[in-house]
Formats: structure tokens, C-alpha cells, sequence
């Protein structure tokens, strides 16, 4: 499956951004999906996680409360609403799908190396 991110941009701290990744397959409800973060001379790190059918969520400590990740499994597309952004929020979004999960109720997962398809990355700068 192809994945492609778009949304992100320049906000101010305190700011919004919507990101969406749009997945090229019909199949779009047969995987998990997660939005995973990267900002320069880290590592990779997960930030939200959403099962199949969108009613089980992942959120990573540091974005809780204030991050929102959805799915719309009939437009192929999900989504992650960033609100109260802060600097450190600062790094390349990307979009990842995970096969692996067979049934569609199973918890998503939020390791890097369990995501099986990547998008291309957004970039989201949160200045001070």
C-alpha cells in the first residue's frame, strides 16, 4: 500500500495542524495505522496509534490530551489533529501501516520496526 502525508507546515507555539495520510488501496480497513515522528538526531518515535476499525487508540505520553488520531476507513485516510502545539513538537510526521493485525479489534501497536508501509513524511515546525 502507498501512503501520502500532506498538512503539516509552520505554526505558531499554541497553534493547530491537521495531518492526513491517504493510503492507495481499497483494503485501507485491513490495517492498523499509526503516525510516528522524527526530529533531527533522534530516533523515530510513535505518537499515535488507531486500530482498524478505529475504536482502539495509542497515545504517547508526551502528546496526550492534546493530539487526536482518526480514521475515515471509507475515504482511505487518517488523520492526526494537533492542538496546543508546543516547540519540541517540531520534527517530520509520517504515516505508517501496519498489516499484522488480523482481527479487527485488536489493539494497535506502537513499536517502528511493527509498521510495514511508510508514507513519505511532513514536516511540522513549531516555533517559540
Amino acid at each position: 500500500v502507498q501512503l501520502q502525508a500532506s498538512g503539516g507546515g509552520l505554526v505558531l507555539a499554541g497553534g493547530s495542524l491537521t495531518l492526513s495520510c491517504v493510503a492507495s488501496r481499497r483494503t485501507f480497513s485491513s490495517y492498523a495505522m499509526g503516525w510516528f515522528r522524527q526530529a533531527p538526531g533522534k530516533e523515530r518515535e510513535c505518537v499515535a496509534t488507531v486500530s482498524r476499525n478505529g475504536r482502539l487508540t495509542y497515545y504517547a505520553d508526551s502528546v496526550k490530551g492534546r493530539f487526536t488520531i482518526s480514521r475515515d476507513n471509507a475515504r482511505n485516510t487518517v488523520y492526526l489533529q494537533m492542538n496546543s502545539l508546543k516547540p519540541e513538537d517540531t520534527a517530520v510526521y509520517y504515516c505508517a501501516a501496519d498489516r499484522n493485525r488480523l482481527v479487527l479489534t485488536a489493539p494497535p501497536r506502537r513499536a517502528v520496526d511493527e509498521y510495514d508501509y511508510w508514507g513519505q513524511g511532513t514536516q511540522v515546525t513549531v516555533s517559540s
